[in-house]
């Protein structure tokens, strides 16, 4: 039975079951799986990732329930695995969560300080492949395939050495799931959080998911749960003895991507080119504001957190969406569209500032949010600033220096006015 140490990494063969200890460091951290040098695909999942980099950046809180949001009408964006015990969990309302945990310690989110650490974590994914899919700040897909010859060891030790590294040079830890394919990957990246990894091979996977609940299937949420359920359809092992084109004439092609999940089966590639439609970024009033200069300084600080997304993801938005919710719950969206694309906080604040200034609709407004659409790389943003402000160059370099400035000393080391209304 193949086995790896994820502590020292040592691996063992051919054993009909592997040692409870590893015989080098005396580690109980022992993976094994019949698959575990073939299998190849990757799901990355940083642990609590906010509420970690908290944790690590102020040693006081770590034995402390951690909940990263804001503001009493706000939401969860993170909880730390204390918070998580006592229910605690993300898009959770504050008031929810506030009530749930009330000894927890509530902190802003410093989206600077996490596109900083995001980018070190990202730097070591890409040493290993050029294949890294990102899906968000703290996790990514890899594909590992053919990388075994390049760095001398199968893809189960390059993860584990990552995470361990992730664990030693930036102080954070992070879950693995290694599988066949993508579904499976971050299936398995979630089964044994914190600090985990598992592994789904071709022989256990369709035993494994014929067991589990629809809900885990990838896009299904409650709607979907309940059109299923309708069906007689409650366990993905129902699904297993459903005709292929009765599941396609009564759920389109959902139908048919549900057939193939069940089976273990998605051909889908991990897509480094992969970008999102949209970054995006708001916040809920604790109560409703209608000062255009208070919006404007929550406009900007929500610029500065699209902006750092932005950077960290090497992309750039052409299309600046401002939302405003009216007190009755109504949504204003407005767009505009740049010359071209950009990643700069100030330019995106400039733009989604004249749009706030249009709004003729005099608020109060109970939410302000921000966002770049229409996206490409960063290599086609802001080229031709010269011809649009003389000035622009000194800004952008202003802008990049406050950067560094943050993701070294950290999110309040530096500044502007306008983020003081």
């Amino acid at each position: 039975m193949p086995a790896l140490c994820r502590d020292c990494l040592a691996r063992f063969d051919g054993a009909a079951a592997p040692p409870r200890r590893c015989p080098g460091c005396g580690s109980p951290r022992i993976l094994s799986h019949p698959e575990l040098w073939s299998l190849e695909i990757a799901h990355v999942d940083c642990d609590a990732f906010y509420a970690s980099v908290e944790k690590r950046d102020d040693p006081s809180l770590r034995d402390r329930p951690v909940i990263v949001g804001g503001g009493r009408r706000g939401v969860v964006s993170t909880a730390c695995y204390l918070a998580r015990l006592r229910g605690v969990r993300s898009a959770m309302p504050m008031f929810e969560a506030r009530r749930l945990c009330p000894d927890a310690v509530v902190i802003s989110p410093r989206f600077d300080a996490y596109a900083a650490v995001s980018r070190a974590i990202r730097d070591r994914m890409e040493a290993l492949t050029d294949r890294v899919e990102p899906l968000s700040l703290d996790e990514a897909f890899l594909d590992l395939r053919g990388t075994t010859r390049l760095h001398g060891a199968p893809a189960a030790v390059l993860l584990a050495r990552l995470t361990r590294e992730i664990e030693r040079d930036l102080g954070l830890t992070a879950s693995v799931g290694l599988s066949y394919n993508k579904f499976l990957a971050k299936i398995a990246s979630d089964l044994d959080k914190p600090r985990g990894f598992s592994v789904l091979g071709r022989s256990d996977a369709p035993g494994f998911l014929a067991r589990q609940e629809v809900g885990l299937l990838w896009g299904i949420g409650a709607a979907g749960q309940a059109a299923l359920a309708q069906a007689g359809i409650h366990r993905i092992g129902d699904l297993l003895h459903r005709d292929r084109q009765a599941l396609r004439a009564r759920f389109g092609v959902a139908g048919e991507r549900l057939w193939h999940l069940a089976r273990g089966e998605d051909d889908r590639p991990v897509c480094p080119e992969r970008d999102p439609r949209c970054l995006s970024n708001e916040t809920t009033f604790p109560e409703d504001i209608a000062d255009r200069d208070a919006l404007a300084g929550h406009l900007w600080r929500l610029s500065e957190k699209v902006s750092a997304r932005a950077k960290a993801r090497a992309v750039a938005g052409r299309l600046v969406l401002l939302r405003l919710k009216r007190a009755d719950h109504s949504l204003l969206v407005r767009r505009s569209a740049l010359r071209e694309p950009t990643q700069l906080a100030e330019r995106l604040y400039r733009a989604a500032r004249i749009l706030l200034d249009q709004v003729a609709d005099p608020g109060p407004f109970r939410l302000i949010g921000v966002g770049l659409a229409e996206i490409a790389p960063a290599a086609q943003a802001d080229r031709d600033r010269d011809l649009l402000d003389p000035l622009a160059a000194r800004h952008e370099a202003a802008e990049r220096a406050a950067d560094a400035i943050r993701a070294r000393f950290g999110q309040g080391a530096i500044l502007k006015g306008r983020a003081l209304r």
